[in-house]
């Protein structure tokens, strides 16, 4: 059962070909500046050259046909017809209240992902072109929507309400539901797997990338998540400013003759690591000007990683306890000194981190010593594996 997982952008379309028999990896592809001048494929398939397309791809219904002609491609893909193909999965953002797990695609729950255009701005009318644009170019194939949003929909009411008038919630649903979710789904199930964990383990995740949160979960499913209505709620980010007082926002507001939106816009895209350093949102650059010296970048790398410790720590009091804190993608998974800098703050907890076993990357690994209360592992994140999983589940 060949499984294809797409992730669509506003301008962009991201697919995975995978083999579920051996949850194997047949092709992958990225499809840039749909519908912007400059406009490329590249597929790449493990042991050959890469494909590089470059023509103009006016949309996603045009990028969907030139997957698919990649895909297929003589010489150069890994199929000869669509027909090897069981089923197509999607990643989808939002879903607001209405879908609470992974579904087929009918006509019902296109209406609802474009009903939380407004909860999704930027990626749930992508999501929406993506599934149109494979049931034009590939009609009668099963489309799966794994949503972005399911894994924080086992959350109690405790967690998941703001403390806001309740009429809010209940004429607009505005709620806490958190991001990363497919995310967070995989490596909460996959620590315990791979741990040889109880089946009810309590486990925290990490996701730690440019975009980063942290969630808490029994037996794999979500009791808390660090992320809100938004992205912007949690952890200090790339250029997320992550958990403020809301009342910054009225106070700069007026103190700056800006808008709400103006405001908004600074919190999503000019905080975080860049704006607490002026230097840069990437870990990277701002490890590299720590170590010359620089206080800016000491500052920046300080604060989230304060952020980090403290919500796990908030959630060992959530879990009532912990098994196994996770770190995963791109700095999770890459940056051992990050790793063993929260690890620091754990320690009262009963963490003891194995700086030998912490040098790692690419391989799931147990990064804490033998005697420690709370086992720390690194395990890669896998979100395209997670919906193939979804998908064929749903589409056999």
């Amino acid at each position: 059962m060949n499984i294809l997982v797409l992730n669509c952008g506003s301008s962009s379309l991201k697919y995975q070909l995978i083999n579920m028999e051996n949850e194997s990896l047949i092709a992958k592809g990225t499809i840039e500046r749909i519908g912007i001048d400059g406009s490329n494929l590249v597929q790449k398939v493990p042991g050959k050259d890469n494909y590089t397309v470059e023509k103009p791809i006016k949309d996603h219904v045009d990028a969907a046909n030139l997957m698919f002609s990649a895909l297929t491609d003589s010489a150069n893909g890994v199929i000869k017809s669509l027909d090897e193909i069981s089923a197509i999965g999607h990643r989808v953002l939002h879903a607001g209240i209405k879908i609470t797990e992974s579904v087929l695609v009918d006509n019902k729950v296109k209406d609802i992902i474009r009903e939380c255009f407004d909860l999704g701005p930027l990626h749930n009318p992508a999501n929406l072109m993506g599934i149109e644009a494979c049931e034009k170019n590939a009609p009668g194939k099963k489309n799966v929507a794994v949503f972005d949003t399911t894994f924080g929909m086992t959350m109690e009411e405790k967690a998941y309400l703001y403390a806001i008038p309740y009429e809010y919630f209940e004429k607009y649903s505005v709620r806490r539901y958190g991001f990363h979710g497919t995310s967070h789904m995989f490596v909460s199930k996959e620590t315990i797997k791979f741990g040889n964990l109880k089946p009810d383990a309590k486990v925290i995740v990490c996701h730690l990338g440019n975009g980063a949160s942290i969630s808490a979960s029994i037996g794999g499913k979500c009791v808390d998540t660090s992320m809100g209505l938004t992205p912007l709620e949690g952890l200090v980010m790339g250029t997320r400013s992550g958990d403020i007082d809301p009342a910054i926002v009225q106070y700069i507001c007026n103190k700056e003759k800006k808008s709400v939106d103006d405001v908004l816009n600074m919190l999503n895209k000019k905080s975080g690591l860049l704006g607490l350093s002026n230097i840069s949102s990437d870990y990277r650059d701002l490890k590299g000007k720590m170590e010359a010296g620089d206080k800016a970048a000491k500052r920046a790398l300080d604060a989230m990683k304060y952020r980090i410790a403290k919500y796990i720590g908030s959630y060992f009091v959530a879990l009532g306890g912990c098994d196994a804190i996770t770190f995963t993608a791109g700095m999770g998974e890459n940056q051992k000194e990050l790793r063993e800098d929260v690890c620091k703050y754990l320690e009262c907890l009963g963490v003891k981190l194995d700086l030998k076993r912490n040098d790692v990357r690419d391989k799931s690994t147990l990064i804490s010593t033998d005697d420690s209360k709370i086992k720390v592992y690194m395990i890669p994140t896998n979100e395209e594996l997670m919906i193939a999983r979804e998908t064929m589940r749903l589409a056999k």
